[in-house]
């Protein structure tokens, strides 16, 4: 099946929607104020929602345009999908940005553990928290473009697939086992070597990224906190990225999914933050998820001759994130067990 949106032809759509979500995010900062505050549950909760809404939103929007699209000529809907309809390749489309709109969600809820650590090791007050998720946002946003330019590039090979399946059955194992990698900023060779050749402040000034102490520039331990946040959506990213192409070959769907999945990451981090340990089990199913992906592309895809039903790939995907959550509040940890006792 050949791209049904290649870059060569819709390049001013990412450069649009690039443009529109930073325009946004933008917009969002300065009506927070320029003072640092505390995130509250409330505000977390209506930026979540809104941004799901966006998504959604947006899925409807793909869906109407690539029927439009494809409804002004048979001829490429069949070309690209045998007896395919206009319709039925846009109901597919939109099924695959909800499947890795999902997946991607529910993956990047890992993250919210490393950025505990991580402000947690720096002494980082909540009310400068959001401003350093913010600005990563904007890495990450840009780290997610670049792997995802070179994965529309590679996964056309087939070998390739296969090892990216292999790779994400053997992920899911590591996660399940809790083998996942971990950031340790107190033994980390980024750390000590930013020490070595960067000035850094012994205390933070505020929100402040830079400040000066005697005239001389030096980063404040708030900026090595977000090299902290980048690095660590580098290494999920390896995770998702894959993932999500083990579920749709479109390059567009893997960018747009993947950008709206981490766009409110920040506001589930508040959000989520005080309950997410409730969802002990939360990551046994995001390693089933990532086994059965992995097994989709290395195995199911290759023995049945073409993909896996969308549909299916859905169903099973919210069976095994809500499974594990429904299971985590029906079965609490041991800790809350014995203090109920």
């Amino acid at each position: 099946m050949d791209h049904i949106f290649p870059f060569a032809t819709f390049w001013p759509f990412y450069v649009v929607f690039s443009l529109g979500v930073g325009v946004v995010l933008f917009a969002s900062l300065r009506a927070a104020g320029p003072r640092a505050h505390e995130v509250s549950i409330r505000e977390a909760t209506i930026a979540a929602l809104g941004w799901f809404g966006f998504a959604m939103l947006f899925n409807v929007f793909l869906y109407l345009y690539t029927r439009s699209y494809l409804g002004l000529d048979g001829e490429l809907a069949r070309a690209l999908v045998q007896n395919s309809t206009p319709d039925e390749i846009a109901r597919r489309t939109a099924l695959e940005f909800l499947s890795g709109y999902l997946v991607e969600k529910s993956l990047a809820v890992d993250n919210l553990f490393v950025f505990l650590v991580i402000f947690r090791f720096f002494s980082v007050p909540q009310q400068y928290q959001h401003r350093v998720l913010f600005y990563g946002l904007f890495g990450a946003i840009a780290l997610r473009a670049v792997f995802i330019s070179m994965g529309a590039v590679v996964m056309d090979i087939p070998w390739v697939i296969v090892v990216f399946g292999i790779f994400l059955i053997w992920q899911g194992i590591a996660v399940m086992r809790g083998k996942e990698p971990e950031i340790h900023p107190e033994r980390n060779w980024i750390l000590r070597t930013l020490n070595r050749f960067l000035p850094v402040s012994r205390s933070l000034d505020g929100q402040k990224f830079f400040t000066r102490e005697n005239g001389k520039l030096f980063v404040t331990p708030l900026f090595i906190t977000l090299i902290f946040i980048e690095i660590t959506d580098i290494m999920f990213a390896f995770d998702s990225v894959p993932a999500i192409f083990g579920l749709t070959k479109e390059p567009l769907v893997v960018f747009t999914s993947n950008i709206f999945a981490v766009i409110d990451l920040r506001a589930l981090y508040f959000l989520l933050a005080a309950f997410v340990s409730r969802f002990h089990y939360l990551s046994v199913g995001l390693s089933f998820v990532l086994i059965f992906i992995g097994s989709k592309m290395a195995l199911l895809d290759p023995l049945l001759g073409e993909k896996v039903p969308t549909e299916l790939s859905l169903l099973v995907v919210l069976s095994i994130i809500s499974g594990s959550i429904v299971l985590s509040l029906l079965k609490p940890p041991a800790k809350e067990e014995g203090g109920a006792a």
